[in-house]
């Protein structure tokens, strides 16, 4: 047996793409898939290094986003800016903030934060070793959203191949 991994930020169509199954945010599911959940609840939030919140200083809302140095992350599904969601008062918005970086990729994202450039907007599953050891410092923490977590989805139980059940018994085995 042979698992063949495709690692792609895209919301691949994997019927047209002829894969066997897909990792997602729940929020971004087809309707008509299966769905197994990997993980619980998450939770995105704004972050930057102490140096940089020593020299700018910190954001008290969501609006002062725009007199800082944001990082911004570009979707690979039609090149646009990724806007930063919040949440006030059970109310959700989103904002577009500018700054020194656009990157497609997190992790250059998260490196330019923890070198200083600015703040980034993650979730804190990329970040949590960070935060505990104050390399990264998380702002306007009130307004941070929660989100369904990641699921693995499939076209149909009639046509699932035996390793993809091994698969996603395996995976199911290191969430529990």
């Amino acid at each position: 047996m042979i698992l063949d991994v495709t690692v792609d930020d895209a919301l691949t169509d994997i019927v047209a793409g002829r894969f066997d199954a897909g990792l997602r945010l729940g929020e971004l599911l087809e309707k008509d898939m299966v769905a197994v959940r990997l993980t619980g609840e998450m939770e995105m939030m704004a972050v930057a290094s102490p140096e940089y919140l020593a020299q700018h200083g910190t954001p008290e809302t969501p609006g002062d986003l725009h007199h800082h140095a944001c990082l911004n992350w570009r979707w690979p599904t039609d090149g646009s800016l990724y806007r930063w969601e919040f949440e006030e008062d059970g109310r959700e918005f989103e904002i577009s903030v500018n700054g020194p970086l656009i990157a497609n990729d997190i992790e250059v994202v998260l490196q330019a934060a923890l070198q200083g450039i600015g703040i980034a907007y993650t979730s804190h599953e990329r970040i949590d070793g960070w935060l505990k050891d104050g390399r990264l410092v998380r702002v306007l923490e009130r307004y941070s959203p929660k989100f369904p977590g990641v699921y693995l989805y499939h076209p149909s139980r009639r046509q699932q191949p035996p390793a993809l059940r091994a698969f996603i018994d395996c995976l199911l085995d290191r969430h529990v």
